[in-house]
């Protein structure tokens, strides 16, 4: 037997070899075929990847081979984006987005970190190179947009995972105001803010309110559909870790390993600043002032490569920076530097080695790194720790300036000092309530009553709110005491809309208060009936549901969010007799259930959708998140459509129970592949729609009989 599995190992390696040799030779090709042959994916019944391999590096290596498998498309896209190469593919107007990428991450930058990176991270991102590359070598029918070789560098250019990240606050119109010397007349307008609130929601519950005494986490995340790879990479060095990595990126950026789970929120810590700086010309170059001092100016220069009718053209520019930061517009005559976290060898390193965290002191030690930027994260694991820990990079600021707003660079007093550490910032671990939460609201309310203050910390460790997801949230977890992994799931999908809570009470009111003769009086009798006794829940089959989420929505777009309420009487019922016409004029009549309207459609690999009420789609029974929907569908109908459909919202979900077997469900929008053509494209749709989450398989005896493949990367 033994011998037997030797010869096939040796067939195994020398058919990986023949393959990769098509396209590439020598020792590189010898290299790939290597590690190929020391990883094993089987895919499950769900097309999900569970990735085996010998070392760290192996699993990295077979990880992005599958996930390139699967979209090889939004994986390229990603890395097109960090390293400012979109216009190589979609022309001209990608200027000056690539010209913000390249601002930070400049190939030569990436390199010399690179170069001073430790050996084993060097290790883990030629693994990732590798694996890309292999995967093309062996798909020759696949076409790049741009990047036709990856280089190990390139994973430095997206650390952290998150869906939009800090550089994307740099507004490019202004950019190329800038650089570009674009008149104001010509520049591009800036995008308007969305109308959808982004985010996620994390939960972790503590064994003492649990029936199984075993911890349990919700993951969550709100994000564009589509957007991450789900995934299991297992290595004989430690590596175990299941969850959903965003695509291109070598690291679970959410999800679990056998002992602890970690779920991130966007956060609304202020993590980044603007300078004013006083900058003059001198002796062919610029200075700036700073104190008593003139800092010259530095520069370099930018190429940013675009395609044309014609093929390739490219465009240079002289970019110029401070030590607060790159130049990225003018204001009143200064100009502006922009301070950012960019330190993308510890961020990496954070985003890896987090995911083989084995207990809560070790996770809390990785946290030291200090580059989780932009997410907070929930915590929970199977010694029974739970914890919520607020965004990690908090520049240390001066407290008698306003950060909300450029400050004065010149002065010395403005800069930052340092960050600030764990201990300043507001964490919780282990509440005596036994639950945390974040909804992308402020930490004030994250452990209910046992919640931190406020008042003890800066202003600038967080610029947010609470929100309807919020007040939502403490409903389902406060005083309960018997959670289970499935009710965990329900109040995750619990179905009630807090938001209706004040301004549905008012619009009745507005209504009783009409004289009957007014004309609204009749026409919306029927509506205001059916209203009055709504019990304020979505459900696919609901038509209050619609009327008062089209209701919301034309209050809204009056000036009405958040303080619906306090309306005057007449705004409150006109906008009602909108929605009704509204609804009628769209649908045929008023009396339309919701999950008519709300639809979940996937018909091609676009990453922009071109969404078609003649093609196939499922009712979505919940709502966006505005309304304080937990689970969050963001949807609209288009120029060419009636319906509404989905782009962003539940995204991958997933409930985790921590006990000495991990027991987990999941789901993930649509399917795992991004090929129309492979059975899993939208074989989870309808899951996803109804919350019905399937099994996990962690274990590999959970495989057995859930198992479709096996192979080896390149066979």
């Amino acid at each position: 037997m033994k011998k037997s599995l030797l010869v096939l190992a040796a067939l195994t390696l020398s058919l990986v070899a023949v393959v990769a040799s098509q396209s590439a030779s020598g020792p590189e090709a010898a290299r790939w075929a290597q590690q190929a042959a020391s990883v094993t994916i089987i895919r499950d019944d769900w097309g999900i990847a569970h990735v085996f391999g010998k070392t760290d590096a192996d699993t990295v290596f077979g990880a992005i081979y599958a996930q390139a498998e699967d979209d090889f498309n939004r994986v390229e896209t990603n890395y097109m984006t960090q390293l400012g190469r979109v216009a190589e593919a979609e022309g001209e107007a990608r200027i000056y987005n690539d010209l913000r990428y390249k601002l930070y991450y400049d190939t030569d930058t990436l390199k010399q970190y690179y170069v001073s990176s430790p050996a084993s991270l060097q290790k883990l991102m030629m693994a990732w190179a590798d694996g890309l590359n292999f995967y093309l070598s062996t798909h020759p029918e696949v076409k790049p947009r741009a990047i036709k070789r990856f280089e190990p560098w390139m994973a430095l250019s997206f650390t952290e995972g998150s869906i939009g990240g800090d550089i994307e606050r740099i507004s490019v119109p202004q950019l190329q105001a800038f650089y570009g010397k674009t008149p104001a007349s010509e520049l591009p307008a800036e995008p308007p803010p969305p109308d959808e609130p982004g985010g996620s929601n994390g939960i972790a519950i503590a064994p003492s309110i649990t029936t199984g005494k075993h911890a349990l986490l919700l993951i969550n995340p709100h994000t564009s559909f589509f957007f991450r790879s789900e995934l299991q990479m297992v290595s004989e060095e430690g590596l175990n870790a299941y969850g959903a990595a965003t695509w291109g990126q070598f690291f679970l950026y959410q999800g679990f390993n056998d002992k602890l789970g970690w779920m991130h929120t966007s956060s609304a810590v202020d993590n980044t600043d603007e300078f004013l700086e006083t900058v003059t010309s001198k002796s062919g170059g610029y200075v700036y002032k700073y104190g008593n001092e003139e800092r010259p100016v530095t520069s370099r220069t930018i190429t940013v490569p675009y395609k044309t009718d014609a093929g390739m053209a490219e465009k240079k520019f002289t970019v110029y920076a401070t030590h607060h930061g790159p130049i990225v517009r003018e204001l009143n005559g200064k100009w502006v530097a922009f301070a950012l976290m960019n330190e993308p060898v510890k961020a990496l390193t954070q985003s890896y080695t987090r995911t083989k965290a084995r207990d809560y002191k070790a996770y809390r030690q990785i946290m030291e790194l200090h580059t989780n930027s932009s997410n907070n994260t929930l915590f929970a694991s199977a010694d029974g720790d739970i914890a919520y820990l607020h965004g990690n990079f908090i520049p240390k600021r001066n407290p008698a300036l306003d950060y909300t707003r450029p400050v004065d660079g010149s002065d010395p007093a403005s800069d930052w000092k340092g960050v600030h550490s764990f201990d300043e910032t507001p964490n919780m671990v282990n509440p005596p309530n036994g639950w945390l939460y974040n909804t992308n609201n402020w930490p004030w309310s994250a452990a209910g009553a046992n919640s931190l203050k406020q008042t003890a910390f800066p202003k600038y460790v967080d610029n947010g709110s609470e929100n309807a997801r919020g007040i939502h949230a403490i409903r389902v977890l406060e005083n309960k005491k018997d959670f289970t992994l499935d009710s965990l799931l329900a109040a995750a999908f619990d179905s009630y809309l807090p938001w209706f809570e004040k301004p549905m009470p008012a619009l009745l009111k507005a209504y009783d208060a009409l004289p009957a003769a007014d004309p609204m009086k009749p026409a919306l009798a029927e509506q205001i009936a059916m209203l009055g006794t709504w019990d304020l829940r979505w459900s696919a089959t609901s038509i209050p549901t619609s009327l008062a989420v089209f209701w919301g929505t034309e209050m809204n777009r009056g000036g009405g969010r958040g303080g619906a309420e306090n309306a005057p009487a007449d705004q409150l019922l006109r906008a009602l007799s909108s929605a009704s016409d509204k609804l009628t004029a769209d649908f045929g009549t008023w009396k339309t259930p919701w999950g008519n309207i709300n639809r979940f459609q996937r018909l091609t690999a676009d990453i922009v959708h071109p969404f078609n009420d003649a093609g196939p789609s499922i009712p979505v029974p919940f709502t966006a998140a505005t309304w304080g929907s937990l689970a969050s569908f963001s949807a609209r109908a288009y120029p060419t459509t009636k319906k509404w459909y989905g782009t962003s919202g539940n995204s991958f979900v997933a409930v985790v129970e921590f006990g000495p077997r991990i027991r987990a469900r999941a789901v993930t929008a649509g399917g795992e592949s991004g090929d129309p053509k492979s059975p899993h494209f939208n074989d989870q749709a309808q899951r996803y729609a109804t919350g019905n989450l399937r099994e996990v398989y962690f274990y590999k005896d959970q495989l057995q009989g859930h198992t479709k493949r096996t192979y080896q990367p390149g066979k």
